[in-house]
């Protein structure tokens, strides 16, 4: 039988939205023991997951008093004047209607709810216009703007596509990297992809041809940039970085709203894809040669299990690897920073990888070698402010 270590903050509505670590050898006898946060000293009306206390007038009110929320989960009855989603996270007033989701079953957005202690009632249509990221929005037309072509074929191997998560990193006005939208003002890219000047760079959304823009194209500003404290230019490790957008004058959106623009899931545990399984990549990057295509392609990859044996010492934690061991598909220069995305078996799509080195491109025995965006999911909460980022992203 096999054991794995699960590491849950006290919020959580199931242990899928724990983080899972790998494999664990331990006695038969300590198996599915638990380990809670425990305040020493007095007795306090309610102890928050971070060791706070809070009086029992603060919880369920709105307001972060804790400092990670969880005196605003698991709410029953009571909700002290907040908006209750049916998951039992209390909400402060404002929050509801002001066009973010933040139930993960949109009801705070819902027209039908009448006040903050009324059972609200969502239509399906409006959960699934309002909720999924990793599911392309159906009515995009941006595939007309390239000749009613959806999808082709060849990044090295790949095929020129629309992908409505892929974004491009302008350095100085010039397209530097990839990167992907993970929803509200954040995208994700790889920390050798930007520098710590924001006015340095632009990211472009629904950009499809590398030197034209279409109709849909948006270009927003970067207002920070949130590079890995444990990044290493040298060895790679670490090589992630979260760039907050700029938002639209007197909005709190950074965004207009966009069928062409859709999030893509953060995926929350290192064990929701497993090795041989096909996922895709992306980007404007070397296809043969030296130049760069100017279409958006994809090509599928396979995840690649045990890679040290082809790296040793430089395959470091928080690094998977993808491609073809023959060298006929991989990522290749000018792809940097771009998606590694993977689908589950009902269709959502996960940002599983960002493109960061690999030895030469399309190399036999050198597959491409990607950041584990899960092996940074608590990094990632703390960064963006999402208390639990899970399949939605809002």
């Amino acid at each position: 039988m096999e054991y794995f270590f699960v590491r849950c903050q006290g919020y959580e509505n199931s242990l899928a939205e724990c983080v899972i670590y790998d494999k664990v050898k331990i006695d038969n006898r300590d198996v599915a023991t638990a380990t809670c946060v425990q305040t020493p000293g007095e007795e306090c009306d309610f102890s928050c997951v971070s060791g706070k206390c809070v009086s029992l007038s603060q919880t369920c009110d709105g307001v972060d008093d804790c400092g990670d929320r969880s005196d605003e989960m698991c709410c029953k009855s009571k909700t002290n004047g907040a908006f209750r989603c049916s998951t039992g996270v209390c909400l402060h007033p404002e929050a509801v209607g002001d066009g973010q989701v933040d139930c993960l079953d949109g009801e705070d957005e819902s027209k039908t709810h009448t006040s903050t202690d009324s059972k609200t009632k969502v239509t399906r249509a409006h959960l699934e216009s309002q909720l999924n990221c990793g599911v392309p929005n159906a009515d995009d037309d941006a595939v007309e703007e390239l000749g009613g072509r959806s999808r082709f074929k060849r990044v090295l191997g790949g095929v020129p596509t629309q992908i409505q998560w892929q974004v491009a990193i302008e350095m100085n006005r010039k397209i530097h990297c990839g990167g992907a939208y993970i929803g509200g003002c954040w995208v994700i890219t790889a920390a050798h992809c930007i520098g710590p000047n924001p006015d340095a760079f632009r990211v472009k959304f629904s950009l499809w041809q590398r030197t034209r823009s279409q109709s849909s194209t948006d270009i927003v500003p970067v207002q920070s940039v949130h590079i890995h404290p444990n990044y290493n230019p040298v060895t790679r490790e670490n090589d992630i970085a979260l760039v907050e957008l700029e938002k639209l004058p007197l909005r709190e959106e950074c965004l207009i709203n966009n069928s062409a623009i859709s999030p893509i899931c953060v995926p929350w545990t290192t064990r929701l894809f497993q090795p041989n399984h096909t996922c895709t990549i992306s980007g404007w990057g070397q296809t043969a040669g030296t130049r760069a295509w100017q279409l958006l392609l994809w090509a599928k990859v396979s995840l690649i299990e045990d890679c040290q044996k082809f790296y040793n010492d430089s395959f470091k934690p928080g690094m998977i690897c993808a491609g073809d061991l023959d060298g006929s598909v991989d990522a290749c220069e000018g792809d940097n920073g771009g998606p590694l995305v993977c689908e589950d078996a009902v269709g959502v799509s996960y940002l599983w990888g960002i493109i960061s080195w690999g030895r030469g491109c399309g190399r036999p025995r050198s597959p491409g070698v990607y950041t584990q965006v899960a092996h940074y999911f608590e990094w990632i909460r703390l960064i963006t402010g999402w208390p639990a980022v899970t399949k939605y992203n809002s």
